[in-house]
């Protein structure tokens, strides 16, 4: 199946509006653009990603072992600028190699495990920039990734990425500041093409405000305010904001980096729970250039004893953070802690993970993730994962494992 989404009129008037406004100004300085439209797309660069995938999950429930067998094949095309004007379109399909020996969301596999990678073809962007020395405006369907992608970001590890039709405006008014706004009309998710459950596409009136400070001391300071109404997820309708500084702090051949983050979350939309939460990351590592070694730990906050009182973050790149075996996607009720400790050198990275209850003194479960990578040259890459998961009190004992074959051109 084939999909394109559910822009809005108001945001195609919108789009109209930002193409004759920017017809009408000259290119940015220094920018070699097309003198017509024939121009543009005969001088555009079009790229290609095949990425092939087998994921194996073995979880304690079921009597079956998932096995997916999954490819994505990713065109984009961007033709060259015509003055301050800049187009992308971006087209994705997921296509299963083999048996459907998993649950997609989709295919109504449930006597296997989740694997959330449903086939189909959609498209995954698609929008105009109107650039100036300082910034631009993109309209239309885009990657949104904001910092680490603690709240806001594309998921980019499942097949199907997460994109939002937005009107976005970035803006460097000054050598150290950087300003985002994005107001999101919808968000295509990682379980399209098709409707279904979880739902693919959230529709909204969110709001995303971020600004950045480069510190003359070498540190950065990020001011965020994350409003988000999604009509047809009311229940993880909230609003966020919150402050994170970084530092990296450079003694002879050793870097200390260090990150601290605190953020207030409260109910917004129509969410009918009242609540507010608390979010704080305190991290800290060593990195030698050859060996990275990180120290952290972040909570979202939970209540002990209301129900659906806890932090959410339904936008997020969610696979990044709480293990890779996925077992946190959603907050517990009572919160969660996450203390982990990071090792990265040459291509190979393992991090342990112990987690707990923010809010009761109950130990959810450890888990240990391990990756190896190896990059053949500019355009093939080999990735080796796998994940573990022990459960005390949550969720199920889980192990995964990656196999996966990345070529861009």
């Amino acid at each position: 199946m084939f999909e394109f989404g559910r822009l809005s009129t108001g945001v195609t008037k919108s789009a109209a509006i930002a193409v004759a406004f920017a017809v009408g100004a000259g290119a940015a300085s220094g920018q070699e653009t097309a003198s017509s439209l024939g121009d543009a797309i005969a001088n555009g660069e079009v790229g290609m990603v095949f990425r092939y995938r087998i994921e194996t999950v073995d979880q304690a429930g079921f009597a079956e072992d998932a096995l997916a067998s999954v490819l994505k094949s990713r065109i984009n095309f961007r033709p060259q600028d015509i003055g301050n004007l800049g187009f992308f379109f971006e087209v994705d399909n997921v296509s299963y190699l083999g048996e459907e020996n998993f649950n997609s969301t989709r295919n109504g596999m449930t006597q296997y495990p989740l694997v959330a990678d449903p086939d189909g073809t959609h498209i995954n962007q698609a929008y105009v920039d109107f650039k100036n020395d300082s910034g631009y405006v993109r309209l239309g369907r885009q990657r949104i990734n904001l910092d680490e992608q603690r709240f806001i970001g594309g998921v980019a590890w499942r097949q199907n990425e997460q994109a939002m039709d937005a009107l976005t405006v970035v803006s460097n008014p000054l050598d150290n500041l950087d300003l985002h706004y994005s107001y999101v009309h919808g968000v295509s998710r990682i379980f399209g093409p098709d409707n279904g459950v979880p739902t693919d596409y959230y529709d909204s009136s969110s709001h995303l405000l971020n600004a950045g400070v480069n510190l003359a001391t070498g540190g950065r300071l990020v001011f965020y305010h994350y409003a988000l109404d999604l009509e047809n997820g009311a229940a993880v309708s909230n609003q966020t904001t919150g402050v994170r500084f970084s530092q990296t702090i450079n003694r002879g051949d050793l870097n200390f980096p260090v990150n601290v983050e605190f953020a207030r979350q409260g109910d917004y939309g129509d969410n009918p729970i009242a609540y507010d939460a608390n979010f704080t990351l305190l991290e800290a590592g060593v990195d030698t250039g050859d060996l990275r070694v990180m120290l952290g730990r972040q909570e979202f906050g939970g209540d002990q004893t209301a129900a659906q009182k806890m932090f959410r973050t339904p936008l997020a790149t969610l696979h990044r953070y709480q293990g890779w075996t996925d077992r946190f996607l959603t907050t517990p009720p009572q919160g969660v802690e996450n203390t982990y400790l990071a090792l990265t050198t040459r291509g190979f990275a393992i991090t342990w993970h112990d987690f707990n209850s923010e809010a009761t003194s109950a130990h959810y479960g450890s888990e240990w993730d391990v990756s190896w990578q190896y990059n053949f040259n500019d355009n093939y890459n080999l990735l080796l994962k796998y994940a573990t998961y022990n459960p005390d009190s949550w969720a199920a004992d889980v192990d995964k494992l990656w196999i996966q074959f990345t070529a861009s051109f």
